[in-house]
Parts: C-alpha cells; structure tokens; sequence
C-alpha cells in the first residue's frame, strides 16, 4: 500500500479518535448530554471500522505491488 495512503488514514483515525475523547470528556463533566450521543458514537465507529477493513482487502488482495517472482525450487 502507498505511504502516503496509510499516513492519511493514519491521521483521519487520530483526529476521530480526538473528536469522540473530546465529546466523552465533555459528555463526563455533564456539559452535554450523552444519552443518544454514546450510541451514535459506536455505530460511527463500527462503520469506520468496517470501510477500513474493506479498504485494507482491496489493498491487499485486489491492488497488489507486481514485485519480483517467487522462483520455484527445483524438486
């Protein structure tokens, strides 16, 4: 996978990460409420999560480096 494809993936997950600190730690000192909040918060992450599992398939699998082939041993 090109680098700077995991570098910007990489930072799109550590600014989610942040933001649902931050609406935790807002929603812990009760400035806001979290009731509804919490919920909409783990479905968010399961459907980034699912993507990037999907994202890292076709990378893998699908979108392959062409890099030297493996020679077969002689048997």
């Amino acid at each position: 996978m090109n680098t700077s494809v995991k570098k910007i993936i990489s930072y799109f997950m550590i600014i989610l990460v942040l933001i649902f600190t931050i609406i935790a730690l807002l929603g812990i000192w009760e400035i806001i409420s979290l009731d509804d909040i919490i919920k909409k918060m783990f479905v968010s992450l399961m459907v980034v999560f699912a993507a990037a599992a999907v994202i890292l398939f076709i990378f893998s699998v699908l979108i392959r480096d062409e890099g030297p082939e493996k020679l077969e041993k002689p048997g």
